[in-house]
Order: structure tokens, then C-alpha cells, then sequence
């Protein structure tokens, strides 16, 4: 297949959010920037398109995918009610990196949602994506555009890596603003539950419904028999070809473990100003202490360990609480739950 990349600028963004709106609207799937990662979109009305997501991205057939809507008007025929609960979260955080759960109608595919009687829908914050929204006339179904445990794309680039030949169209919009996926939140029960941790906190959740909590299954590995309602719960995610080691403690303590550890082809994951602290070649993500920092540049570190040909990398593992519990997480299930603690 003949990919075609798109550079989007102010000038020509509804040029091109038309060209991706007929190849949406046509069955095809195209890949568009949002503020939390690159999506691979599909109309959610194209049996077909929805297929080729799972194809092209080599997902489980068992790991639902988010829709995403340009107007709230878009929920009428997607979802059987609005809680009260997901109206006072729409009202201060859409648009924006905010996934609910709501009950879905027949109108919804079971490809969607994996046989599930409930649907993930999200109303992203990008120019671009609400374009080609716009344009379509249709909600989009758009998992990250990466192929399926691989780190998430954060460039056009980093789709042209995973995508070229697969698809017919990459949007370029730019660097993802927040650079990790969006926080997911159950609203079907009697309170609030985050099902994945995003930018948006559980803290923050909290300000408008203070009975929110966290579904165990963020902490936790989700057997292979197990259903689960949000993307990111299953399975290994965010993964380099490296072996990724979670790593708790000091600096100190951080940096004589890796010592006493290193073989060559390792590197370390660090935070900026530690490099000459630490015996091994480094790569930053972001501030210690500063989770903003650290979503936006984690995924691209990631994938820069496979183009170093790394073998393992040691990485200081982040907070886990507030904002940096996105963080945490993704590196968590990167490592495949495995940690080290000092």
C-alpha cells in the first residue's frame, strides 16, 4: 500500500482533514494526531475499517477501543444514558485527555467493544482531530497508531516507523502535547473509577467527585481469561525489544545497583541532571518529580532505545501517585509488572 504524509499547518488543515474524511468515510483507516498520542482512526460506522485497526496494529481481538466525538451532540446514538457523574466530568474536562465509560447502544459495533455492553468514547482537544471529525461527519474508533505493545506514537514519525505501507494517510500534526494516553473512567456504578491513570489525575478527578477510586486492576497484571473494559489493562504494553527494568529506590542506591548489574548493551532511563551519576549510558525523560516532563518525553525515549539496538535498560522508576501515576503505570506494564525495589 502507498502511504501518503501530510504535514498539517493552519493553512491547509481543512484540506486535509477532507482528504482523511474520504478515506474514513470510504472504509479506510488513516492515523491523526490527538493531544494525548497519534490515533489509528476508523469510522465507527465501517465493519471493515474496524476490522483493518486490528489488523494493521496486530491487537488482540479481545482489547476494546476508544471512540472519539467532536461534539457531545455525537453521544446521541453511541450511548443509552449520560450519568450525572460523566455530565460533571464533561463539563471540566472536555475536550480533553478524558476517556468515560458509558452503557452503549446497538448502533455500536461489538468489534468496538469487544463484545462488551459497554463503550470507552473520548472528545480529544487537537485542531486536527476535531477536523477530520468534523469532516467525516462520524465518530472515529482510533486506538494508538503503533503497532499492538509497542511504545505509543508521540510524531507523525514515529507512525511512519510503525504504519508505512499499512495505511493510506498519516496526519503530521506535530509533537503530542501530553504524550501519554488518556485517563479512563468507569461512570456506570455507584461511583466513579479510573480503569487506566492519564494526565488527569485521580486528585483532580476528586475536586467534583470526591468518591472516585482506582480500579485495582491499574496495579495489578489482568489474567488472560479476564474481560476488560478500558484499553491498556490487558496485556504487555509500551514495550521497547529491550528488557525493562523497573527500578525504586535513591539515585544512590539506583546507581549501585546498575553498577553491580551492567553487561554490555545496557543502557539506564534517568531523570535530567543524574546522567554523570549513573554508570551506563542515559537517556532522560523529563524532571524527577515532574510528571508533565515525563509523559511527554517517555514514549519517545522508548522507542529511541530500540534505534540504539539496547538490550536492556535499568530505569528509575518515577512516583507513583498524582499525575505521575500515568507514568508509573505505563513503565510498570512495560516491564511486565516486574520491579526492583531498593
Amino acid at each position: 500500500m502507498e502511504t501518503k504524509l501530510i504535514k498539517v499547518d493552519n493553512g491547509n488543515m481543512l484540506t486535509a482533514a477532507r482528504e482523511a474524511a474520504e478515506l474514513l468515510n470510504g472504509g479506510s483507516v488513516v492515523a491523526i494526531p490527538t493531544e494525548t498520542v497519534y490515533g489509528l482512526a476508523a469510522s465507527i460506522y465501517s465493519e471493515e475499517a474496524l476490522r483493518e485497526v486490528y489488523a494493521v496494529k496486530g491487537r488482540p481481538q479481545d482489547n476494546p477501543v476508544i471512540v472519539h466525538i467532536s461534539d457531545e451532540s455525537m453521544l446521541d446514538g453511541i450511548v443509552t444514558e449520560i450519568p450525572e457523574d460523566a455530565r460533571i466530568l464533561a463539563e471540566h474536562f472536555w475536550p480533553g485527555p478524558l476517556t468515560m465509560i458509558f452503557r452503549k447502544t446497538d448502533r455500536v459495533s461489538d468489534t468496538i467493544t469487544c463484545g462488551l455492553d459497554s463503550v470507552a468514547v473520548r472528545f480529544p482537544s487537537h485542531p486536527v482531530a476535531h477536523a477530520v471529525m468534523e469532516a467525516a461527519g462520524v465518530p472515529l474508533a482510533a486506538p494508538s497508531a503503533n503497532l499492538s505493545g509497542k511504545p505509543s506514537p508521540t510524531t507523525a514519525e514515529h507512525c511512519v516507523h510503525d504504519l508505512w505501507g499499512k495505511v493510506p494517510l498519516i496526519l503530521d500534526g506535530g509533537q503530542c502535547d501530553v504524550g501519554v494516553e488518556s485517563t479512563v473512567v468507569s461512570v456506570l456504578g455507584d461511583h466513579p473509577v479510573i480503569l487506566r491513570p492519564g494526565i488527569i489525575s485521580l486528585e483532580e478527578i476528586r475536586k467534583y467527585l470526591p468518591s472516585a477510586e482506582v480500579s485495582e486492576a491499574v496495579t495489578r497484571k489482568v489474567s488472560d481469561d479476564e474481560k476488560v473494559a478500558s484499553p491498556g489493562l490487558k496485556y504487555k504494553h509500551y514495550s521497547p525489544d529491550c528488557k525493562v527494568i523497573l527500578v525504586k529506590g535513591s539515585l544512590d542506591s539506583f546507581s549501585r545497583y546498575v553498577a553491580g548489574q551492567r553487561k554490555e548493551g545496557d543502557w539506564a532511563m534517568c531523570f535530567s541532571g543524574e546522567e554523570d551519576h549513573i554508570p551506563l549510558s542515559c537517556l532522560t525523560y523529563g524532571t524527577e518529580g515532574d510528571a508533565e516532563s515525563q509523559a511527554h518525553s517517555i514514549f519517545a525515549v522508548l522507542r529511541e532505545l530500540d534505534q540504539l539496538g539496547a538490550k536492556r535498560v535499568f530505569v528509575r522508576a518515577p512516583e507513583e501517585d498524582g499525575r505521575s501515576m500515568a507514568v508509573s503505570n505505563r513503565l510498570m506494564r512495560a516491564a511486565g509488572f516486574e520491579e526492583v525495589l531498593l
